[in-house]
């Protein structure tokens, strides 16, 4: 059930993309997604809604323990070291605990970066961070800046995105054996709704491509693809000069993501920790999301001048970052907050969990070092 002010948030969302579908009596799925998750003051990473943790609608990882945070810096660390210093680029940020967590170790690492930016593009977000890093690191926000866009001057150092590359909109089609259709978004009676129409040159060439996984999909089969991961990528890590890109999130290689047994494609959404497959129902409310298909990401950093490091499970990246001296670390010799981080690493790391449906990938520039965090398993080949 919806407050008068989710409803009329809803309703006001609605309106906005009634009139996108009006221009052409069709508006296509990535144009949806993207209007619901980021049009200025009502998408839902623009408006003010609570997003993350107990109140919101999802948690991530940071949320779930400092483990998540401390080894990320552990990881960190060992990039900044290598280059004698650098910078952290974060994407996204969140709640910004991520952030707290991982300067607050990389200060007790003796690590700390030259600054750690934060690329936000949601004003109640930073707002958020801002005052989350002020109640928990106040000495250090003088190595917090915000930013609007990725730095224009080249710099070394690490670029971090959790769960973010998730959320970027993605073109959803139906697979006949005739044929291929794309999904769009249409008003039928006053309400939202599905409608498809033949497919575009690009979308009938990129299943063609995605076909070629040795898969073989039954007639009527749907799933999604991210048309932007590539460019998107390219643009946010043009500038670093020297140093890694880590990405954390949930996916599969393409081989896995494009079984004929998932034959609805990866698509969910969350309200109020509530998870549905209907993104049709609250747009501007919840969040919107597809699986990374990581093969692409793995031919994003080709195209983008890197070397793909490592490819792991999130299991055995925290594993290969020692969660366990981590745990002592933060529990120091109270055996109550140790028995509490034990409960959140294995919902960090169990396969029913986050452990396997997580998953971590790193590319360098400019550097060749082995990345602890990939040390204990290395699953580039299934890419």
């Amino acid at each position: 059930m919806l407050t008068d002010t989710q409803a009329l948030h809803c309703a006001r969302m609605c309106e906005h993309l009634t009139a996108l579908i009006a221009a052409d009596g069709w508006l296509s799925f990535e144009r949806f997604m993207d209007t619901a998750l980021y049009a200025p003051g009502l998408g839902y990473y623009s408006a003010g809604a609570h997003k993350l943790g107990v109140g919101g609608d999802f948690t991530t990882a940071p949320e779930v323990s400092p483990l998540f945070g401390a080894c990320i810096a552990r990881q960190c660390a060992e990039i900044l070291r290598a280059l004698d210093g650098g910078c952290v680029l974060e994407i996204g940020a969140g709640s910004g605990s991520l952030a707290a967590d991982v300067l607050s170790r990389l200060e007790t690492l003796g690590a700390l970066p030259h600054h750690y930016w934060i690329l936000e593009i949601s004003a109640d977000l930073r707002e958020r961070q801002r005052r989350h890093l002020e109640r928990r690191l106040p000495h250090l926000l003088e190595h917090v800046r915000w930013l609007d866009q990725p730095p224009a001057e080249s710099f070394d150092g690490i670029i971090l995105a959790n769960e973010v590359l998730d959320a970027l909109p993605v073109t959803r089609f139906r697979w006949h054996r005739e044929g291929v259709e794309e999904l769009g978004v249409v008003t039928d009676k006053g309400r939202l709704a599905w409608e498809t129409r033949p497919a575009g040159p690009a979308v009938v060439e990129a299943c063609r491509r995605l076909a070629k996984a040795g898969v073989a999909w039954d007639d009527g089969y749907v799933s999604e693809y991210c048309p932007r991961l590539m460019a998107w990528t390219r643009g946010v890590t043009q500038s670093l000069r020297t140093g890694a890109a880590l990405w954390l999130d949930y996916g599969l290689p393409r081989s896995q993501y494009y079984l004929p047994e998932r034959h609805e494609g990866t698509l969910l959404c969350h309200f109020r920790h509530r998870a549905n497959d209907n993104p049709l129902l609250y747009p501007g409310l919840q969040d919107i999301t597809a699986w990374v298909d990581y093969t692409l990401l793995a031919e994003a950093s080709r195209a983008a001048g890197f070397t793909l490091s490592g490819f792991t499970t999130q299991s055995f990246f925290l594993a290969g970052l020692k969660v366990d001296l981590e745990m002592k670390a933060i529990a120091g010799g109270d055996v109550n907050q140790f028995a509490r981080l034990a409960n959140q690493a294995r919902q960090l790391m169990l396969p029913g969990e986050m452990g396997e449906r997580f998953k971590a990938m790193a590319w360098l520039r400019g550097m060749d070092l082995p990345l602890s965090g990939f040390a204990l398993q290395d699953l580039r080949h299934t890419l």
